[in-house]
């Protein structure tokens, strides 16, 4: 499969295994990335052009907003849980969004709800100024699984040994698992974690900054990461996560409420064969224009959301404004109850600044008001949310 315009060598691996006994076979090892954008037709700078469009009116309303930081947490669920279907676990949406983060429903949550305290902890990251570094990525790979059957001894560092992704469906039954692989990535070792910070000097270097568009820079660096696959479990959710990272240090965006994984999400198949024929030919323009369009779709559906939830906020608002309250702190309530979708009158306390006695009225006070609900649940603490925010966000 693997042409002369694959951007890589194949390279000679050999291992073992408890059931087929000794194997050899031949990994992808990409090359070091370009200072220059690859060649790409009219056509895809396009479609390039129409994704740096959308990303640029999504920003613009962001910055618009008094606190465009009420839609991270909500956002980073919605991305949770698409990002994490991709890989085979799977919650719907609207459980996840109410999600209890001390007592998650079941196991699958759970590993959805580490990818949002992952993203939201690399997200305060970055906002220190701080770069993307390996250390980083290690340290969210360990929350990425931490409490799951994916983790193991070898969580939170560059993988040390061979991984294979997927399955061809042509093989015959008791294929040792890398013969039968669809892609099998780069040999761990000292080479791997090299490369990797390769490209993490290549996604800040000011040459590629000045000469690459940073949405087909995005692109690039996600290909690389997935190809390089440095750890053994989470790749695919980190290297999604790290789209946003990268347009949010290049200041495309102001706040990190794209997300992108549902897009993808539906069209699997086609994102993971695009990825793979960069590898096996170097068709750049094609996964370009895919990417490209995944960016603009994506943008534009977070944009009409983002707008959706102004309009719930400003209705909810308006309640508030023709009732008989007067106090600021249940403006501050609505808000608080957008970005945190499902909560306890305790972390009402906690976030607005006011006595326990207090938050419980107000929160009785909203629900009295229609703008608040009790949610259901087997749990003795009550939690309430804004089901019109809600009915925004799972639509």
């Amino acid at each position: 499969m693997f042409t002369s315009r694959a951007p890589g060598d194949l390279v000679q691996i050999r291992g073992a295994d408890p059931r087929h006994g000794e194997w050899t076979h031949v990994a992808f090892v990409p090359d070091p990335l370009p200072k220059l954008p690859p060649d790409l037709s009219a056509r895809t700078y396009r479609v390039v052009a129409d994704a740096r469009a959308a990303l640029a009116a999504l920003d613009s309303t962001a910055r618009r907003l008094p606190n465009p930081r009420i839609f991270r947490l909500p956002a980073l669920r919605a991305e949770a849980q698409s990002t994490s279907a991709l890989e085979g676990t799977y919650a719907p949406l609207s459980e996840v969004l109410i999600a209890d983060e001390e007592r998650p429903e079941n196991l699958d949550v759970r590993e959805i709800l580490n990818y949002v305290n992952m993203g939201d902890s690399a997200f305060r990251w970055i906002e220190e100024g701080r770069p993307i570094s390996v250390g980083m990525l290690e340290e969210m790979q360990a929350l990425l699984v931490r409490g799951t059957p994916g983790e193991t001894g070898a969580s939170g560092a560059i993988r040390s040994h061979q991984v294979v992704i997927g399955q061809r469906k042509d093989v015959p039954r008791n294929t040792p698992p890398v013969h039968a692989a669809r892609f099998v990535p780069s040999p761990p070792g000292i080479d791997l974690r090299a490369r990797l910070q390769d490209l993490l000097y290549w996604m800040t270097d000011s040459e590629v900054l000045e000469e690459v568009d940073p949405v087909v820079a995005a692109a690039i660096a996600h290909y690389q990461f997935e190809t390089l696959h440095p750890f053994h479990d989470g790749n695919g959710r980190i290297g999604r996560f790290l789209i946003v990272a990268h347009l949010l240090k290049q200041e495309v965006l102001l706040e990190p409420t794209l997300t992108v994984s549902p897009w993808f999400e539906a069209r699997r198949t086609e994102y993971y064969d695009h990825l793979l024929a960069v590898s096996t030919n170097g068709d750049w323009d094609a996964y370009v224009n895919f990417f490209a369009t995944g960016l603009e779709s994506s943008a534009n559906m977070t944009h009409q959301k983002m707008l959706k939830l102004v309009e719930a906020r400003g209705r909810m608002k308006e309640v508030i404004r023709n009732s008989t309250l007067r106090a600021d702190t249940a403006h501050a309530l609505v808000d608080f109850a957008i970005a945190h979708i499902a909560f306890t009158v305790r972390l009402v306390q906690k976030e607005l600044g006011i006595s326990y006695g207090r938050a419980n009225v107000l929160v009785q006070q909203l629900v009295d008001l229609g703008i608040l609900a009790p949610l259901a649940s087997s749990h003795t603490t009550r939690r309430f949310y804004a089901p019109e925010a809600f009915s925004v966000l799972v639509d």
